[in-house]
């Protein structure tokens, strides 16, 4: 099922102002209790966390910057 352009949008912003808020409390929540691993470490778990929650959703920001199109796309 393809979303319309107008349902991208609408769900972009969820997953702005919702998901993504509670994914990086999440984040630091579980970083927080692995008690600070060295530096180079923890900056992978954080880039791994950043590309995990962004790549499965690139579908939902695809095209959302542009006009809407005429015919509904």
């Amino acid at each position: 099922m393809r979303l319309s352009w107008r349902a991208r949008r609408r769900w972009s912003l969820v997953v702005l102002l919702v998901a993504l808020p509670a994914y990086v409390v999440a984040a630091v929540t579980v970083m927080n209790a692995l008690d600070r691993p060295p530096l180079l470490v923890e900056l992978a778990i954080y880039v791994g966390l950043g590309l995990a929650w962004a790549l499965p959703l690139r579908f939902v920001f695809h095209g959302i910057g542009r006009e809407e199109e005429p015919d509904g796309r």
